[in-house]
């Protein structure tokens, strides 16, 4: 089933959408919001899918066209957003670009930080950012929401507890970055609000392409109305999301809502193995699903970066289609705006 937030309120009122993604219906009877339905979610998801098919079948009663404008992401805010960094071939390009060597324990300890939660985005919502000298990016990911996660789960059992996956604009200001990582305490500043797909999704509706840890599908990223990314989310994940939920819940339990990130999707090619990293979709590689990465490589090639940051009245869409070319999550489509104080 897929399932969404109208936007109403701090959380949304949840609704169930069909599959194609044009109706949906409201599940008040069931629970006021997807924050509600995964604190009870194994009672309360047998209904929802239920609802589900009655939507499918046409006979739902006050179903209405669905226009994703009108929608908030998912979870309009959540309890915690924890973004991993798996595609390790995105984290060894920026260091190389700055001239570090990778630790060897980047490959076998998942990287992962807790990120703002408490004010997602819509994803038809504006970017707002108050300068254009921050260094505006978008990053495309794969995301899961899992139910309750108990303290010290080991891998093979964390998969269990995935319930929903979403694609993510996770938003970075990379100029404020540098400065925050060098005091040692991580992301605070460079991190503002993120956005989610317009639908969250059961992982049976993804098919053969889920392998229970995985989602092998290409996330589409147009910049500006140009193609700029294709990278396949299956491919070079060196750490799946069983291991990152694992990971995360090492030292303390994982409250039902909490959501896990994939970092950026990053593939390599054999046409760029000597910079590590995928080539353009101009010269037949999968492209990218942020612009730092291409402005990292530009420094690797060239010794400086070329392809500016994103600027107000650019357009980011981000969206995933199905082996059919049938959209899944339906897409990330934002604006960057100037932010205006209230």
């Amino acid at each position: 089933m897929k399932l969404a937030s109208l936007k109403s309120g701090r959380d949304g009122q949840l609704l169930v959408v069909s599959n194609d993604l044009d109706r949906a219906v409201a599940a008040p009877d069931i629970a006021p919001n997807l924050q509600a339905a995964l604190d009870d979610w194994r009672n309360l998801a047998p209904r929802l899918a239920e609802l589900s098919k009655i939507l499918t079948a046409g006979q739902a009663r006050g179903a209405f066209d669905l226009d994703p404008a009108d929608l908030a992401s998912p979870l309009p805010r959540a309890y915690q957003w924890a973004d991993g960094s798996a595609y390790v071939n995105h984290v060894e390009l920026v260091r190389r670009a700055r001239g570090a060597e990778m630790p060897a324990s980047f490959w076998t300890d998942p990287l992962i930080y807790q990120g703002g939660s408490d004010s997602f985005i819509g994803p038809y919502d504006p970017i707002a950012v108050a300068s254009e000298d921050w260094g505006i990016d978008f990053e495309a990911e794969v995301a899961v929401i899992v139910d309750d996660v108990p303290m010290g789960v080991p891998v093979a059992q964390a998969g269990q507890h995935i319930q929903l996956v979403m694609l993510v604009n996770d938003v970075s200001l990379r100029a404020l970055i540098p400065g925050e990582l060098g005091k040692g305490f991580g992301f605070f500043h460079g991190k503002p609000s993120t956005a989610f797909s317009p639908v969250a999704v059961t992982p049976d509706e993804l098919g053969s392409a889920w392998d229970g840890g995985r989602l092998h599908l290409p996330i589409f990223c147009d910049l500006n109305g140009e193609p700029f990314g294709r990278a396949n989310a299956g491919v070079d994940m060196t750490f799946d999301f069983p291991t990152l939920i694992a990971h995360a819940a090492k030292t303390r339990p994982l409250c039902a809502g909490t959501i896990i990130g994939s970092g950026t999707v990053s593939n390599k090619q054999d046409a760029q193995n000597d910079a590590g990293n995928g080539s353009a979709l101009a010269d037949g590689g999968v492209g990218y699903s942020c612009i730092a990465e291409l402005r990292m490589l530009e420094t690797i090639q060239d010794g400086a970066a070329k392809t500016p940051f994103m600027s107000f009245g650019d357009h980011i869409h981000i969206e995933m289609p199905d082996a059919d070319g049938n959209t899944i999550f339906g897409a990330i489509d934002q604006e960057v705006v100037r932010y205006e104080a209230p």
